[in-house]
């Protein structure tokens, strides 16, 4: 336990630094899953490595202390008493950090299905009469359908064929839950700070695979980079945030995206991400092994 219970922590900043690479190298749709995945899997494993941190303080509690002495046993000490009492402020910290994103998450779509109040049930295309050009992809929820919000702003600022590609885009993260994965990835890097250039790559990821399958969809890629241009620039006229809640960095480099081949998989990669996700799971696994023999008192001195 003395090195194991750690190791999660170690293994979360090296999946930060791989994750970019992986997204620039390996397809939108398996990098985002596998980021995605990974990030999860890391988040719970160094969030119950600092439980067990945080537990190691029950050796200290009175009635432990003196059944032990009892015994004529001494405890083990896996961890300085100062790490445990950190560890425990830590894990109030995450708890909190978890429940503001989870409430966020809920207020965020609480507001965009107010806004489809009114229409018809299968109505999937809600037409907004608002001047600022904006569009979203309104997740199913407690038996709502999914739906895509598009201002008349932005319907009027492109073309007919541009239009295909805007629905096409909000369809694909309609059809492929990308809100779910956007709000696991959130909520992971809640739990874990250190997975923030993980959840950088997953936002943009997800707006990539949206590109991909919209491209898909019309069948030309050199529509699609135009209308995604064409549409971050009428909203950048509008406001300092672009509709598709990018920087122009972002944007240009999705357009880019467009005009080159589609990524490969590039599936030796791709497990190297997965088996990187995995480790820290086994890690705090084998640390629990370790904490549960210590309470029994069989680890050695």
């Amino acid at each position: 336990m003395r090195i194991d219970v750690y190791t999660p922590l170690v293994l979360s900043l090296l999946l930060a630094a791989i994750g970019p690479t992986l997204g620039r190298r390996v397809a939108p749709a398996l990098a985002a899953r596998v980021l995605t995945a990974a990030a999860v899997v890391t988040a719970a494993a160094t969030t119950w490595a600092l439980v067990l941190l945080a537990a190691t303080l029950i050796s200290e509690a009175p009635p432990v202390t003196a059944e032990a002495h009892e015994d004529g046993r001494s405890l083990p000490e896996p961890v300085p008493e100062a790490i445990a009492v950190v560890a425990v402020l830590a894990l109030i910290v995450i708890g909190y950090r978890v429940w503001r994103s989870l409430r966020e998450e809920c207020a965020t779509r609480r507001t965009l299905r107010r806004l489809c109040e009114g229409h018809p049930q299968d109505t999937e295309l809600v037409v907004a009469a608002s001047p600022v050009p904006q569009a979203f992809a309104i997740p199913a929820s407690s038996g709502a359908p999914g739906r895509i919000l598009v201002t008349a702003a932005m319907l009027g600022a492109l073309e007919p064929a541009e239009r295909r590609v805007l629905l096409a885009h909000e369809r694909a993260h309609l059809t492929h839950r990308h809100a779910l994965v956007a709000a696991a990835v959130t909520v992971a890097v809640a739990a874990n700070p250190f997975l923030a250039p993980v959840r950088t790559t997953v936002v943009f990821l997800i707006e990539r695979w949206a590109d991909e399958r919209a491209a898909v969809a019309v069948g030309d890629r050199t529509t699609t980079a135009r209308a995604l241009a064409r549409a971050a620039l009428v909203a950048a006229r509008s406001q300092p945030v672009c509709v598709l809640n990018f920087t122009d960095r972002a944007v240009t480099r999705r357009v880019a995206a467009l005009q080159t081949a589609p990524p490969p998989r590039l599936w030796p990669l791709t497990a190297a991400a997965l088996t990187l996700g995995l480790l820290p799971a086994l890690g705090a696994a084998d640390a629990t092994g370790d904490f549960l023999q210590l309470l029994a008192g069989t680890l050695p001195l």
